[in-house]
């Protein structure tokens, strides 16, 4: 979902291009990732520096984010161990807070296995918007999270901080829509600049190979 303006050396050369990381049989010449993401105006700070970080900035609210599960989901479960990777709600308006607040409790509470998928799937499958605290803490106990926990966590201090941080980061990294990815603070790749989603995961390969191969380098 666009909005206006204001508002891997280890996966060895068959496998940098592949739609999944460990592919072994998609070879890197047959897929070029030129033209399909940005280079950001200047890097951006990650994590953890010693790791290739990936961020996936995202809206629960957005049909392409949810389409898009499908690919980033398996792509991060399977992800080398030199790979740090970051889910970052995106709030390009105050409405959207809500939701980065669920996430960021979710996280905060160990519950996203619970409640990632969940949210997704009542938005875009059963037509709830979701767009209260009061419908998110229902789904949380719907989900065995009690509704004093929930409150606990929904507007504490750690997750005020991050929705703060969140709303910071995506204006440096330069974000104007969802769902796009982060490649260690450095790229910007989305649907429109690589051609497809699967065409977003192989470019992810690309620069996460080629930032790895810069790492072990230096």
């Amino acid at each position: 979902m666009t909005l206006p303006r204001r508002h891997f050396i280890a996966f060895g050369a068959a496998g940098i291009a592949a739609g999944t990381p460990l592919s072994p049989l998609v070879h890197a010449k047959e897929f070029s990732a030129k033209g399909r993401y940005e280079t950001l105006p200047a890097p951006q700070p990650t994590m953890n520096p010693d790791k290739v970080e990936v961020v996936e900035l995202f809206w629960y609210g957005c049909p392409h984010c949810n389409r898009f599960q499908p690919y980033i989901d398996p792509w991060q479960e399977n992800r080398p161990d030199f790979v740090e990777f970051v889910r970052m709600p995106a709030i390009f308006r105050k409405s959207w807070e809500v939701h980065a607040r669920a996430y960021y409790t979710a996280l905060a509470l160990g519950a996203l296995d619970k409640t990632h998928a969940a949210i997704f799937g009542a938005i875009h499958g059963q037509n709830r918007k979701l767009e209260s605290k009061e419908a998110i803490e229902q789904l949380f106990a719907n989900h065995g999270i009690s509704s004093e926990t929930f409150r606990k966590h929904y507007d504490s201090f750690g997750v005020d901080s991050s929705v703060r941080r969140s709303k910071v980061m995506q204006e440096r990294y330069g974000i104007r829509g969802v769902p796009a990815v982060i490649v260690n603070g450095k790229y910007r790749v989305s649907r429109s600049l690589a051609g497809s989603y699967q065409d977003v995961i192989k470019v992810i390969n690309i620069l996460v190979a080629r930032e790895r191969q810069e790492m072990l380098s230096n």
